[in-house]
């Protein structure tokens, strides 16, 4: 069976966060060589937790 092609990354309006937030988590160079959906559900958890902390501080969402 041949591999099926790897999907093109949709770039959202929260894409350079969430590099940046991997990259601070020390999760970009697993992101980048095996691709976003290696990481597991808790990676994926922490780099959405940190980009929410972020967007609150930042003023962008509002905080609860």
């Amino acid at each position: 069976m041949t591999k099926s092609p790897k999907k093109e990354e949709k770039k959202g309006p929260y894409y350079d966060l969430k590099i940046e937030v991997a990259e601070e988590l020390g999760l970009l160079d697993k992101a980048e060589s095996e691709g976003w959906g290696a990481l597991s559900s808790a990676e994926s958890g922490r780099i959405g937790g940190h980009m929410t902390r972020k967007l609150k501080e930042r003023g962008e969402i509002p905080p609860n």
